[in-house]
C-alpha cells in the first residue's frame, strides 16, 4: 500500500506527516449487499439509479489495461447500455502505486460533477504523465487542463481525508471482494477480471437484461 508520504515524496510535495489509513469496517451482509455499500466519499455513477444491471469497476489510474478499456470499450458501453438506462456504472479506486493514488485524489478533488471527465482525461493521456521522469510536472501539466493550479494541485495531494478514503476503497475491495488485479468488474455481483471488450460485455449483459 503506498503511503501518503511516498506520494508526496514521489511528486516532490513534502512537509507534512502521513498516517496510515484506518481499516474499513466490514458490513454484516452478503457479498452482493456489501458491493452496494459505497466508500467514504460515496460512489459517483453514470446511468439510471434503478437500472436493471449495475457494473462496478475497480481500476488503477496507472494501469494500461484500464486505460485501454476506458478509451476503447467504455464509449460503446456508455452509448449502448448506460445512456439507454439499461446499466448503472460505478468506477471505484484501486490504486496500485503512489502515482495512481495521486491521480484518483485529484479526480475526487475536482468534484463529483467533473469526476468522469477527469477520469477520461487521465486515462486518455495516461502515457503523457505515467512513468515519466518527472511525474509531478507531468501530472500537474495534465490536470491543469481541468482547471487545477499549482496551489490546488498541492493542496489536494496533502488532503489526508481524501487519501484515507481512496485507500479505504482499495483495502475493502482486496479484503472483502478478493480484488487483486485491474480492471476487475462486478456485473450484478458476478466477478469478471480483465479489460473486457464490448463483444464480451454483450454476451454477459444480454441474458441479465432479458435479451
Amino acid at each position: 500500500m503506498p503511503s501518503r508520504r511516498k506520494i508526496l515524496e514521489a511528486l516532490g510535495i513534502i512537509g507534512i506527516s502521513a498516517a496510515l489509513p484506518a481499516s474499513f469496517a466490514h458490513a454484516q451482509a452478503t457479498k452482493d449487499e456489501e458491493l452496494k455499500i459505497p466508500g467514504p466519499l460515496g460512489d459517483v455513477y453514470l446511468g439510471k439509479d434503478d437500472a436493471k444491471v449495475t457494473i462496478i469497476e475497480y481500476a488503477s489510474m496507472t494501469c494500461p489495461h484500464c486505460a485501454h478499456f476506458h478509451t476503447s470499450t467504455f464509449p460503446a458501453l456508455k452509448q449502448k447500455y448506460i445512456d439507454t438506462g439499461k446499466v448503472r456504472f460505478v468506477l471505484r479506486e484501486f490504486p496500485f502505486d503512489p502515482l495512481a493514488t495521486a491521480a484518483f485524489m485529484l479526480a475526487r478533488c475536482n468534484g463529483n460533477d467533473k469526476y468522469y471527465a477527469m477520469v477520461d482525461l487521465l486515462f486518455t493521456q495516461q502515457k503523457s504523465w505515467s512513468g515519466t521522469a518527472n511525474p509531478s510536472e507531468s501530472l500537474l501539466a495534465t490536470v491543469k487542463q481541468a482547471g487545477f493550479t499549482q496551489e490546488s494541485f498541492e493542496a489536494c495531494l496533502k488532503n489526508q481525508s481524501i487519501y484515507d478514503a481512496v485507500n479505504a476503497v482499495r483495502d475493502r475491495a482486496e479484503k472483502v471482494f478478493g480484488v487483486d488485479s485491474t480492471p476487475t468488474f462486478f456485473i450484478n455481483g458476478q466477478k469478471q477480471s480483465g479489460a473486457l471488450s464490448i463483444e464480451e460485455l454483450d454476451k454477459i449483459l444480454t441474458p441479465l437484461l432479458g435479451g
